[in-house]
């Protein structure tokens, strides 16, 4: 069975005008028309591992809650982070990604638990923003404060008086988790294009 749509359809079966002045032949051609007009069936895309609903999607958001939770428990571990405003915003965007996979790992559980699947056009366009905006927000707190760590490390040579292990810890935390919410959001923006 062909699935494409060519603008030429080819005709099986020349109708003919024999038989009592084409009133078979009109029947004929109505039934190939009708053949014609009615869309082939669409052939639904097969979950891959990674997308809503899936034991590789659930893995994905409990990885990317493991890493979140430890970016903010080590940097709120130190005393001086809220002195910083770029691991302020670390903490910020680890505490989002954090609500932001726990609650998709909680829907991913329950879908794999009662075997429903999660590719609804609507259901995968929210999971798909949520993820850009998570990853974009993640990704650019742990650039600022990789930013703010080099600069206290590196330029001013003052990692005696500051907690640099921790901060590099939680920046190299918040890195990782960014690493897992990508391949998300890539997969849910592919599901989304292949429909």
């Amino acid at each position: 069975m062909s699935v494409s749509h060519a603008s030429v359809h080819p005709i099986d079966e020349v109708p003919t005008t024999e038989g009592g002045g084409g009133g078979g032949g009109d029947q004929n051609n109505n039934n190939n028309n009708n053949n014609n007009i009615n869309p082939p069936p669409r052939v639904r895309m097969k979950d891959i591992q990674g997308m809503p609903g899936t034991s590789g999607g659930l893995c994905l958001r409990v990885a990317q809650f493991i890493f979140a939770a430890a970016a903010l428990a080590i940097m709120a571990s130190t005393s001086d982070f809220p002195s910083v405003t770029a691991f302020c915003y670390l903490v910020a965007a680890a505490s989002l990604q954090i609500l932001w996979s726990l609650s998709l790992a909680i829907i991913d559980l329950y879908a794999l638990l009662v075997r429903r699947s999660l590719q609804n056009n609507r259901v995968v366009s929210l999971f798909t923003i949520g993820d850009g905006v998570t990853s974009t927000l993640t990704f650019a707190a742990a650039c600022a404060s990789a930013g703010i760590t080099v600069l206290i490390d590196n330029d001013l040579g003052s990692c005696g008086q500051n907690h640099c292990v921790q901060f590099e810890t939680a920046t190299g935390m918040a890195f990782i988790c960014w690493f897992t919410t990508v391949p998300s959001f890539l997969l849910n923006f592919w599901s989304l294009a292949s429909r």
